[in-house]
């Protein structure tokens, strides 16, 4: 499903656990990490898109977590112009995106990267909020950028970390 403009609709989805911290994905096969994130399909909310894929990627139920917030608009990125496929129809150009911030309310062990017949991870880890804006695909930096300033206030009431990781570092020590 792509709209008028050339923009296929998408959820993003951040998932963090008690320490704050993110789950990031390694693509199978690839040296390339990233969130979750999956298409809505036409009959979908980004809500139900978001727990299928939820369920899909990651191995994980609605049970298992709590959606602390959304960004309140949809967050667009356009595909450089090497990746459009320009002999598909409609033409996709890039993706907008619904990001979904879910706190994990489950054991490590409840994962499963291997819940559908085609898995995105083959492997993930749990990261500082800022990490992921040095570790994306250069195209998908600022989305996620705007997502992790969007929703940081949900997981850091008392003031968002710095970006600057010698200042995040010493905020955030265990």
């Amino acid at each position: 499903m792509i709209d008028s403009e050339g923009y296929r609709p998408n959820v993003g989805i951040i998932l963090c656990n008690n320490q704050r911290k993110l789950f990031w994905g390694r693509r199978v096969g690839q040296n390339a990490w990233q969130f979750p994130q999956g298409g809505i399909k036409s009959n979908e909310t980004p809500e139900e898109a978001m727990y299928r894929e939820l369920e899909e990627e990651v191995g994980l139920k609605p049970h298992q977590v709590e959606v602390m917030g959304v960004t309140g608009d949809w967050l667009r990125y356009r595909l450089p112009k090497r990746y459009i496929r320009h002999n598909c129809q409609p033409l996709c150009i890039g993706q907008k995106q619904r990001w979904f911030l879910l706190k994990v309310m489950c054991k490590e062990t409840d994962f499963c990267l291997t819940n559908s017949p085609k898995p995105e991870f083959d492997h993930w880890r749990w990261v500082k909020y800022w990490q992921p804006l040095r570790e994306v695909v250069y195209f998908k930096r600022k989305v996620y950028s705007r997502a992790l300033e969007e929703l940081a206030p949900l997981l850091f009431p008392g003031g968002t970390p710095s970006r600057n990781s010698a200042n995040y570092l010493r905020q955030n020590r265990c």
